[in-house]
Parts: C-alpha cells; structure tokens; sequence
C-alpha cells in the first residue's frame, strides 16, 4: 500500500514537471513569434499595369481621391489646358498675322498688274527758285499750269510732257505715291516727269534724279480741278486704289 501511494506521487510530480516544462516552452516560442516580423504573400497576378492603363483610368483614380483632392487635381489639369489653350492662340494669331502681311503685299503687288507701266526718269523738284525761277514774293510762286496750287500727301503734284502725260493724269510712284500731273516744264520733254517735294532737303534726301517705272492710274483728258482732285484724294484715302512701298 505504501508502495502504490509513493508511485502514485512519483508519477504526479512528473506529471506537473512535465506539463509546466511544454508550457514555458510554447510561452518562449509565441513571444519569439510575436517580436518577428511577418512575412505574407500575396498573389500579384492582374496587378501590373501599363502607363497607358494607368492614363486611361485617370478619371477611376480621381474618383477614389477625398472631395478636396479632387478639386485640386481638376484645377491644375484645367490650368494645364488653359496654358496649352493660350499658347496655340497665340501662335495661330502670330501666323495669321504674318499671312495677314503677306497678303497685303502680294494683294497690292498684283492689283497694279492691271495697270500701265511707264519707264520714266523722274527728278524732284521744289516751287522754289531752284526748281522754277520764282521767289516767294512771285505772284505765280506755287501756282502750275493747271492755275492749281503744287501740294504734297496722299495726293502730290507731278510735272510731266502733256504729249506724254496729259494733264490729270494719275500716277503712282513706287517710293513716292500717287500723284496727279498738274504741271509742264520747258525742260521736260518726253519720258520725264517732275516731283514736287516742299523743301530742297526733301529733294535730295527722298529722291533726287533716278529712272523708275511709274503705274498709270487713268490718263487725264488735258485739265484738272479741284473737284478731280477731292475725288482721286476721296479714292485713295478710302483705299479704293492699292498702295505699296511708299514713303
């Protein structure tokens, strides 16, 4: 009996060490586990995607962002098509504009194609006594055998050989303008013609002598008045007449 009661002690103890020694192991290997980092894996299969993908779901991406990021994105890519908006503006305006020249130039060009050219030797010339012999104290100073006064702008008075350039004729004069023949000179015979300028500086700074080809705007029928005048400077100023390389 004393015999059993020892073995039954015996195998109690054992029993208590041997349950008190798994547990204190399983506590060491959780806490071990517990300060490891973990390690997890994942199947990545259908995530990868293109940069084309991504562009194209952009609107997706902006839909998940919070109300205040999304205003913030929508602001910066309407900036973005407002800069690329203007810069194409702006270089559709730099061509227009550059075509806009252009077309003048060759409109102009080709509208005086429809128009005689005369190859003359054109020299300035003042109302001066210079030009005429005739001081300012002249009663005839200025005046030109049309019994007009010369005059100088969009409209100026040309000296010519009526048998060439009837008075009333209208001239224009690349680098000069146009001009109506008001005026004769005993010096002025055939393809010559005179330009009035106001001051002998203008003369030789503007002009001086030289051959040039002149456009026939409409041979005059031998007289000139004011009434012409107003209508050939009426015609001009409203840019019924082409115009070009003038001074």
């Amino acid at each position: 009996m004393r015999n059993q009661l020892r073995s039954f002690f015996f195998f109690a103890i054992l029993l208590v060490s041997m349950t008190s020694l798994l547990l204190t192991v399983n506590l060491t290997m959780k806490a071990a586990d517990d300060g490891a980092p973990s390690i997890q894996t994942e199947n990545y299969e259908g995530h990868q995607i293109s940069l084309t993908h991504k562009s194209n779901k952009w609107g997706e991406a902006e839909g998940n962002l919070e109300d205040g990021e999304q205003i913030l994105v929508a602001g910066v890519r309407d900036e973005v098509k407002e800069k690329e908006t203007e810069k194409k503006s702006n270089d559709e305006q730099q061509s227009t504009k550059a075509k806009n020249v252009e077309q003048v130039s060759m409109t102009a060009e080709v509208a005086f194609k429809q128009y005689p050219v005369r190859t003359v030797v054109a020299t300035g010339y003042t109302a001066g006594y210079e030009s005429t012999g005739k001081t300012k104290d002249h009663p005839l100073y200025g005046i030109t055998f049309s019994g007009l006064t010369v005059q100088r702008g969009i409209l100026s008075t040309i000296a010519a050989d009526p048998s060439v350039f009837p008075l009333g004729t209208v001239l224009y004069v690349p680098d000069y303008g146009y001009g109506i023949v008001m005026d004769t000179g005993g010096a002025i015979k055939g393809h010559k013609i005179d330009l009035y300028y106001e001051t002998v500086d203008e003369v030789y700074n503007d002009w001086g002598k030289k051959s040039t080809d002149v456009y026939v705007i409409e041979e005059g029928d031998g007289s000139v008045s004011k009434k012409d005048l107003a209508y050939w400077e009426d015609q001009i100023s409203s840019q019924a007449l082409p115009a070009f390389n003038q001074k």
